[in-house]
């Protein structure tokens, strides 16, 4: 497992640790040489760090299952059955479905990546506060991996990224505002013109 090791004390977070791991497999970031369990360990850390929620946590360690692995969602329905009673199962389910992203490129062929991204930011900006304080957690991390590379992409992520922190307002306050810190850091770092919507 890329030599794994986790990063939670509680015998909850290190069983939803572990099936992150196997979900994503050999997988690695995009931007930097790294598996990408170790993206998921550091957003779902930031998530602890700011909720004290393991519920939330576990779904942080899941929330690129749907989109980024094989795993269908009965599969991760019946893997977090394994972990957690049904109604913490519902609940972890739920904001993990949330996250996922519905106005994808296989979902929605024939529309440019502007349309798709406006039309997931807008359904983003209406899910829940849980899921919510997940995603910014999940943007500051991405943004964060622009110092070890794709810097060509970096102006595109990162004009996404701050127009989801300007409509996403309902998750966790203070989470947002480091999170828009981050953001707006990178864009300045870069020297990068966000052009106004």
């Amino acid at each position: 497992m890329n030599n794994y090791t986790p990063v939670f004390g509680s015998a909850f977070l290190q069983r939803a640790e572990l099936m992150a791991v196997e979900a994503h497999g050999s997988q690695q970031r995009q931007f930097e040489e790294a598996p990408y369990w170790r993206h998921l360990q550091r957003v779902a850390a930031t998530v602890l760090r700011y909720s004290a929620n393991e519920l939330l946590t576990a779904a942080a360690l899941f929330h690129d299952i749907l989109e980024d692995t094989s795993w269908d969602e009965q599969q991760l329905k019946e893997r977090i059955s394994a972990i957690a009673s049904p109604q913490h199962g519902l609940l972890i389910l739920g904001w993990v479905k949330e996250l996922t992203d519905e106005f994808s490129k296989s979902n929605y062929p024939d529309w440019n990546r502007k349309r798709r991204k406006q039309a997931e930011a807008e359904r983003l900006s209406k899910t829940s506060s849980e899921a919510q304080t997940i995603k910014y957690a999940d943007i500051m991390d991405n943004s964060r991996s622009f110092h070890t590379g794709g810097q060509s992409f970096a102006p595109k992520y990162l004009s996404e990224a701050l127009y989801l922190l300007q409509v996403m307002t309902k998750g966790n306050t203070l989470l947002r505002e480091e999170a828009l810190q981050v953001v707006t850091r990178e864009i300045s770092r870069l020297n990068i013109t966000i052009p106004s919507r």
